[in-house]
């Protein structure tokens, strides 16, 4: 007695310093030791009961605890029976005896180590361990403890952690699902009488017939008055003790429900008890009471009942989700549903004191959260179950949840129930593609929910209409996906309308190209308020509130546009003649609106309001050009249809939008408009390809400016999409034309005097193959090469997948300059950023233009390499230079990938070399380190050796040895073999 009442001394002083702030890290790791050795000793769980029994000290306790909890997880099989017999009397007793007085947390771990024991010993050597919980529960003095070991069960033995064989989890499960129909039971039991005991005493008058409480719809949904009339009772009011046992039950029900498949046993009466507490979270009564009588324990009660709307919901929510359901079960489902549609029609109800948003606003953010999370699951998982019911009104349910989606109180609310709208729009679609006799019929039906859906979407992207929550959206930080939630809000508004579009398209396109003409009128109308000034050009719209009211349309109409262009892929394809007149209109407006734009200058134009209008200014602008560019695929249509009887105005459409663009195309322009119209111009190029786009006066003018070395370059990007554009308008094949009418030979002269004109200062570098040794040039003989080639790997990249003449021309165009970049090559092999830029190139002409190289310059190419990548040099590379370094190295081997899968025996004399450089000087270098840099390149281009190439190790047919019946076929290089293999 006395050794333990010293231990017990002893270790509450260690804990104290432990846990005090002035130990110190040494000192800490010192106790621990301590603490550790005295738990792994035989016997020392008997000190720890004695500690658990006499100690009020709460490390102490959870000490002790931890000693048990590894005693029976690590330790169990070797503990004597007699030892165990006695731990499990033991703790159930403290249990008992302490379960009031301990802290809540050392009194659920205490619950956990002994559900550990049942995870271990129950049914065999523990066979009262569930008849004792189900003892505690019926007991109401226990029902929290019993309630609370219930749930540890449930968590513990039905979805225990990988330490358990498979045999025994399948064994507690099977145990706990004969035991599920009694604990449902009783859980019922509880809740029901709770709930009955105290609505009877509830002193609130029933609500009055007039407030029209129990609205026609209701009493279609739940096809009995008498239920209508039960979820109308009044709410009762719970002391503290009982709303703590009712929200313990809840608790476990949404446990359990996580894990028991959907049966009978879930009983109707159990169902409209869990929505009965359902209830507590649409209460707003509750709330108001607080505020009156102003004491802080009425409010703290009112978040409680809050907390059971919550917890009730989540039980709800997990027999939602579960797609399995049994035919007996259907029923209940239903039933479901229509109690939770009656909560939502309380929750979206409008009646003189309320707005419907200030109702949500009232509701706790969670009960909102799950609510949303239960309407999602319904559309997702049961949607196509319910909606065959006759009695279920789903067009009724679409109204209430209208109702809900534009009323939520935030933004991500607002976004969650988009996301509800598109998985309906997406259900709608697949039904309609599965039963196209049916389309009409099911169209009918919903148009009226999808105009509504899709005018209200509109209106709230737009500042004209909800210029207050639009204003409280961040424009500037970007997300994870690299967009501002200003943009996500946008495109995920634009997604509903795109999805609208898809099933009802007149609908929707009379619904927004209206709205998109009344901001356009302001837009194109701003000419007349442009006056000259001594600087330039200046907007005379000065006083605040234009100005203000200028705004807001020009970010509605960059929004519209967006909206236009989004829309595009439906009036393509199939439908291209059917809607012709609509996307003509459309493509109309937009060629003016640039043209507009590029030349009345707005993005040059001074502002009263600088820093907030010119920007509007320019987005509108590029918003435009994207826009356009979003129906090049209908242009390249129209093309084909119109180009043999009368293209004029599709000549007229091309030409004008070129006339839009070329102004645009210089180092003056802003970048955000700048890319947008060499993105259009890249579009025309490649997606279109009119046959008279060379002879065009604005293209040939891009074309003068690209290769005057005196003009001003343009930003990387843009330069590098502007040469994209101009190298395919002369490499493409012209559609509908036969080759005999493609004017090859022309068009080759001059594409090789545009890559003359963009590579001259490049070619110039050869002369003196040698790395400058002044710094000043050395950066700038760097600046040429990155330039340079940034612009031709793209032109090779943008033709590899196209004809075989087209490769040719390119190839022939960019002869010369391949071969300064293998003689320049060796001079920069030390400066990592220039090689890594001269391989990225490489890599790119094998992948597009290898056979147009031919093998003697591909060899050559390859031993090149071969000689530069010594040991050394990859060593240099690899541990060296970092990142730089071995992106060279992986570039390098992605090139070889590329060679060896090469059919045919032209490079097959490489493969010693390529072998020897992976596995006698690569490997070694990598295999020492962790990081996985070049692994993983180097490990393909083995393993695409082995696959394309096994001849090489494999010589006589695979067959003829089989039918020799030789044992053991002679094997080529074996060695090579065997050091890939291992």
């Amino acid at each position: 007695q006395a050794s333990e009442e010293a231990s017990l001394r002893a270790l509450e002083s260690l804990m104290t310093e432990f846990f005090h702030n002035c130990t110190t890290n040494e000192r800490k790791r010192e106790i621990e030791e301590l603490l550790n050795n005295f738990a792994q000793q035989i016997g020392a769980w008997r000190f720890c009961l004695y500690f658990l029994s006499s100690t009020r000290n709460d490390y102490v306790m959870m000490y002790s605890l931890t000693v048990f909890e590894n005693l029976i997880n690590k330790m169990w099989l070797g503990v004597p029976s007699q030892d165990k017999m006695e731990i499990r009397s033991c703790l159930p007793k403290l249990l008992l005896a302490h379960h009031k007085t301990l802290p809540y947390f050392i009194r659920n771990k205490l619950c956990k180590v002994i559900v550990d024991i049942g995870r271990q010993d129950w049914p065999m050597f523990y066979h009262d361990f569930f008849t004792n919980i189900l003892q505690l529960i019926q007991s109401p003095v226990t029902t929290p403890l019993g309630l609370i070991m219930l749930k540890t069960t449930s968590e513990e033995l039905a979805c225990p952690r990988e330490d358990l064989s498979v045999a025994r989890k399948e064994e507690l499960r099977k145990l706990l699902l004969d035991q599920v129909q009694t604990v449902l039971g009783l859980l019922t039991g509880i809740l029901e009488s709770i709930w009955d005991k105290h609505s009877v005493t509830a002193a609130t008058p029933p609500p009055s017939p007039t407030s029209g409480e129990s609205g026609d719809l209701l009493s279609s949904l739940l096809q009995s008055p008498s239920a209508a009339k039960l979820l109308n009772q009044p709410i009762p009011i719970l002391d503290t003790e009982s709303e703590y046992i009712c929200s313990l039950a809840l608790e476990c029900l949404a446990h359990l429900f996580s894990w028991i498949p959907l049966s009978t046993s879930i009983t109707p009466s159990l169902l409209t008890t869990i929505f009965h507490f359902a209830r507590f979270g649409c209460d707003t009564r509750v709330r108001k009471m607080s505020s009156v009588n102003g004491s802080s324990q009425n409010s703290v009660l009112g978040q409680e009942r809050g907390r059971l709307g919550v917890l009730a919901m989540s039980c709800i929510n997990e027999l939602m989700s579960k797609n399995c359901v049994p035919i007996e079960f259907e029923e209940y489902l239903l039933r479901m549903f229509q109690q939770t549609f009656y909560l939502l029609q309380k929750i979206t109800k409008e009646n003189n004191a309320h707005t419907v948003k200030s109702r949500l606003e009232e509701l706790d953010e969670s009960y909102i959260e799950k609510f949303t999370d239960f309407l999602r699951l319904f559309v997702s998982v049961h949607l196509r179950r319910i909606e065959s019911y006759s009695q279920f009104p789903v067009v009724e349910f679409l109204a209430l949840l209208f109702k809900y989606t534009f009323h939520q109180p935030t933004h991500e609310g607002y976004f969650s129930c988009l996301d509800i709208w598109t998985l309906f729009l997406d259900y709608l679609t697949s039904k309609i593609k599965s039963r196209l006799a049916d389309k009409e019929a099911v169209l009918n039906r919903y148009e009226d929910a999808l105009v509504l859906l899709l005018t209200e979407v509109l209106n709230r992207i737009q500042f004209r209409y909800n210029q207050a929550q639009l204003e409280e959206l961040d424009d500037e930080t970007l997300d994870d996906d690299q967009q501002t939630e200003w943009q996500r809000y946008l495109r995920q508004s634009l997604e509903v309308v795109a999805k609208v579009m898809e099933l009802l398209p007149t609908h929707a396109f009379s619904t927004l190209f209206p709205v998109l003409q009344d901001n356009l009128e302001v837009y194109l109308g701003l000419q007349q308020f442009v006056v000259t000034s001594g600087t330039g050009h200046r907007l005379n719209i000065t006083a605040e509130n234009d100005c203000r009211r200028l705004h807001c349309s020009l970010r509605d109409l960059s929004s519209l546009l967006q909206a236009v262009g989004r829309l595009a892929e439906y009036f393509i394809g199939d439908v291209f003649a059917a809607r012709f007149n609509d996307a003509l209109t459309v493509v109309e407006r937009l060629v003016k609106v640039t043209l507009y734009g590029s030349q009345i200058k707005l993005y040059n134009i001074e502002t009263a309001v600088p820093s907030v209008l010119k920007p509007d200014l320019i987005d509108v602008h590029a918003q435009s050009l994207a826009a356009l560019q979003a129906y090049a695929h209908w242009l390249a249509q129209f093309y084909s249809e119109v180009h043999r009887q009368n293209p004029e105005q599709f000549i007229s459409l091309v030409s004008t939008a070129l006339e839009a663009i070329t102004p645009l195309i210089s180092s003056k322009v802003q970048e955000k408009l700048l890319l947008s119209a060499c993105h259009l111009l890249v579009s025309l190029a490649t997606t279109v390809r009119p046959v008279f786009l060379i002879s065009i006066p604005a293209v040939q003018k891009v074309f003068n400016r690209i290769t005057d070395t005196s003009a001003q370059r343009l930003p990387d990007k843009a330069q590098v999409l502007v040469c994209r554009a101009l190298s395919n308008v002369l490499l493409l094949p012209w559609p509908n034309l036969p080759e005999s009418e493609q004017q090859w030979a022309v068009r080759s002269t001059n594409h090789a005097s545009l890559v003359s004109a963009l590579t001259r200062e490049y070619r110039q570098l050869k002369s003196n193959a040698v790395v400058p040794q002044r710094k000043v040039q050395l950066e700038d003989t760097k600046v040429i090469i990155h330039q340079t080639l940034g612009v031709l790997e793209d032109i090779v990249e943008s033709i590899s997948g196209e004809s075989t003449k087209s490769r040719q021309i390119c190839y022939q165009s960019l002869q010369e300059s391949v071969q300064v970049s293998l003689a320049l090559f060796p001079a920069f092999i030390h400066q990592s950023d220039v090689t890594d830029e001269m391989l990225s190139f490489f890599l790119t002409l094998f992948q597009g233009l290898r056979v147009q190289m031919g093998v003697p310059f591909t060899e050559q190419i390859i031993q090149t390499f071969l000689n530069m990548f010594t040991r050394e040099q990859l060593a240099e590379s690899i541990l060296h230079e970092g990142s730089t370094g071995c992106r060279v190295v992986e570039k390098f081997l992605k090139i070889l990938q590329v060679v060896v899968q090469e059919p045919g025996q032209v490079f097959k004399p490489f493969l010693p070399s390529v072998i020897s450089l992976c596995m006698e000087q690569v490997y070694p270098i990598i295999a020492e380190r962790s990081s996985p840099d070049v692994k993983a390149e180097l490990f393909e281009l083995l393993f695409r050796i082995l696959h394309h190439n096994w001849r090489y190790f494999f010589k006589s047919n695979v067959l003829a040895s089989v039918q020799r019946g030789v044992a053991e076929e002679q094997m080529e290089n074996e060695a090579q073999f065997s050091a890939i293999m291992q």
